[in-house]
């Protein structure tokens, strides 16, 4: 009987050594520089972020995962001890554990923060943006008119030089001609060429001009297409005036350059695969990229969204504390979700808990 009970109690302690084998509660070992925190920065429980205990935060482990693989940059106002991010890493629960243990490593190693703006408001802007899969041309046809480029050796020939002057000189290798009213809202994007056949192409750098949308440029002309100024309105207005399109591309002096991948993953500024609906494009002049981010927002269709997002991207239009672009996926179903996407809501930082500043650079 002693020998049945201690045998017992040896499978209860060895099962609890099992569950938290992968998920490390362990106290961190490094120490980090506690430098003051930003004062529009406020540390909350996990009690305070709406819908925390009903997110599947599995999916975000996966795309922070997917972080610590990658060269992180600190740099910003919000920067984590990158010892004590590493650490983090280094501490990552399994693959297989269940929800309640991810859950649990979160909030054992992240101390949330809600973030306001610099005017003391706590509410701000939730866009959303895709990677769209466009038919392309080896070729100049009447429909595939605008040529996407590849980034020229020289920096100097087209920094600064707006986007006609570089399609009408040709600065930089044509890889692909595309429709014009496809490039409006192309980032990374699968091509389809003529002959059925499949090839990616990730953002590689553009002229650093700022960029004049073409919804933009209808509004200033009085133009307003039926259905009003979403992406979905705008390309069915601009598939019956195609000399307009090719006149707004034109007008845009913003230019991307591309180059050909040789994955489908969609990569973005961190150089590490985008999380459908869990990774998010935020101001990486603020935040370091890397960081666990929680989002309490809407969707187009009104249905509520809150979502721990791991910030693995950036955007031109993509500026302040309280602002996001979330990453909806690839295709036509992430095109529905992202192009009327634009609501408010707020946001939490999820920081290293033990030590969680160092100095701004």
């Amino acid at each position: 009987m002693f020998k049945f009970r201690y045998l017992a109690k040896f499978l209860i302690l060895a099962g609890v050594v099992i569950a938290m084998a992968g998920c490390d509660l362990s106290t961190p070992t490094h120490v980090g520089d506690n430098s003051k925190i930003p004062s529009n920065m406020k540390a909350v429980s996990y009690s305070a972020l709406p819908g925390w205990k009903d997110d599947d935060v599995r999916y975000a482990l996966q795309a922070f995962r997917n972080t610590c693989a990658a060269k992180i940059n600190y740099h910003g106002s919000v920067i984590p001890d990158s010892e004590l991010l590493r650490e983090k890493c280094n501490m990552l629960p399994s693959s297989s554990a269940s929800v309640s243990v991810v859950r649990a490593w979160f909030e054992s190693h992240f101390q949330p923060y809600q973030v306001f703006n610099e005017n003391g408001g706590k509410t701000g802007t939730y866009t959303g943006y895709y990677s769209p899969v466009v038919h392309a041309c080896r070729h100049q046809t009447e429909k595939c008119s605008v040529p996407i480029m590849d980034t020229p050796n020289d920096a100097r020939k087209y920094k600064g030089v707006d986007s006609k002057t570089l399609v009408k000189n040709r600065i930089g290798r044509v890889i692909y001609w595309i429709d014009p009213i496809d490039l409006q809202d192309m980032g990374s994007a699968t091509l389809i060429l003529e002959d059925g056949s499949k090839v990616k192409v990730n953002v590689a750098s553009t002229n650093d001009l700022p960029f004049n949308g073409i919804g933009a440029q209808l509004k200033k002309r009085g133009i307003r297409p039926e259905g009003g100024y979403t992406m979905k309105a705008v390309r069915a207005y601009l598939k019956q005036h195609r000399a307009l399109a090719n006149e707004l591309v034109d007008n845009n002096p913003r230019y991307v350059y591309y180059r050909e991948a040789g994955s489908f993953d969609v990569i973005g500024k961190m150089g590490v695969k985008l999380s459908k609906i869990r990774s998010v494009a935020m101001d990486d002049s603020i935040y370091t990229l890397g960081l666990p981010v929680y989002i309490n927002t809407s969707l187009s269709d009104g249905r509520s969204f809150n979502r721990l997002m791991i910030a693995q991207d950036t955007g031109g239009a993509i500026k302040g504390w309280v602002r996001a672009d979330i990453y909806f996926g690839v295709g036509d179903e992430a095109f529905e979700l992202a192009h009327g996407q634009h609501s408010q809501g707020q946001m939490f930082i999820l920081m290293p808990k033990e030590y969680s500043y160092v100095k701004p650079r």
